[in-house]
């Protein structure tokens, strides 16, 4: 009887196939017509050519955009506690990016 590590382990397998070997090349799709449009699905291949659009400037002044009505929100209502609260979710959010994006661009230039 088997186990269910072992159905597990054939969808994992199963996901690992489709995601990581490359499909085999068929001919040139017939043209679709706009309303039968299906968007191009996100495989590893897929994602490898794409490139990272964002800036890392652009990224850190949405988040500082965020806190800023936020935290105007709570001067408004005098709410010094959500002040502080929001100030140091702000820092942790920027460390949190700042690395994520130091990741994002090592991944880029080793690519």
């Amino acid at each position: 009887m088997p186990s269910s590590f072992d159905g597990r382990r054939e969808l994992f397998d199963a996901a690992k196939k489709f995601l990581l070997e490359a499909p085999a090349k068929a001919a040139a799709p017939a043209p679709v017509a706009s309303d039968d449009f299906d968007p191009p699905r996100l495989t590893l291949a897929a994602l490898e050519k794409i490139s990272m659009s964002r800036s890392r400037e652009r990224i850190l002044s949405n988040l500082e955009e965020l806190y800023r009505e936020a935290f105007q929100r709570a001067a408004e209502s005098e709410d010094v506690a959500q002040k502080v609260s929001l100030d140091f979710a702000y820092r942790r959010e920027q460390l949190y990016l700042e690395v994520l994006l130091d990741v994002r661009d090592a991944l880029e230039r080793r690519g």
